[in-house]
């Protein structure tokens, strides 16, 4: 899927765990991230951090890939 927002990246990330089986609560006892910030994630919050939103995709299985428009 392209992402082209926020918005974007937080409903992936809801649609795997959900397709995982996992609540936010099993993904926060997993990671450490707290319940509040997965749910800002998955509610495309604009302000969180990155880095910590890749550790997310990574823990859930996703591949978080950039590429050169048009190739």
């Amino acid at each position: 899927m392209k992402i082209t927002d926020v918005k974007d990246i937080g409903l992936e990330i809801k649609k795997r765990r959900k397709a995982l089986g996992y609540t936010q609560a099993d993904i926060s006892d997993y990671t450490g991230l707290s319940i509040s910030f997965i749910a800002d994630v998955e509610h495309g919050k604009a302000t969180v951090e990155f880095g910590k939103v890749l550790k997310l995709v990574n823990i859930l299985g996703l591949d978080c890939l950039l590429q050169v428009r048009g190739e």
